[in-house]
């Protein structure tokens, strides 16, 4: 049986006290770059629902500046 152990793990910064509160775990640090991913599958082939185009042209052009 293992009663403690040293392990970490990322969690965004905004849930920082539930995580520690709810799992009784200490916060270590921050990293300053971190980079997440999203992914929309859909089955069609364009997206025709109105309000799931809008999501995604947003996204574009929010997540997508070059």
């Amino acid at each position: 049986m293992v009663e403690a152990a040293a392990v970490a793990f990322a969690a965004p910064t905004v849930v920082r006290k539930e995580i520690c509160r709810r799992y009784r775990v200490a916060w270590i640090g921050e990293l300053e770059r971190v980079r997440e991913r999203f992914y929309a599958i859909s089955v069609e082939r364009r997206i025709s629902h109105p309000a799931v185009r809008l999501i995604a042209d947003q996204a574009k052009r929010r997540l997508f500046i070059n």
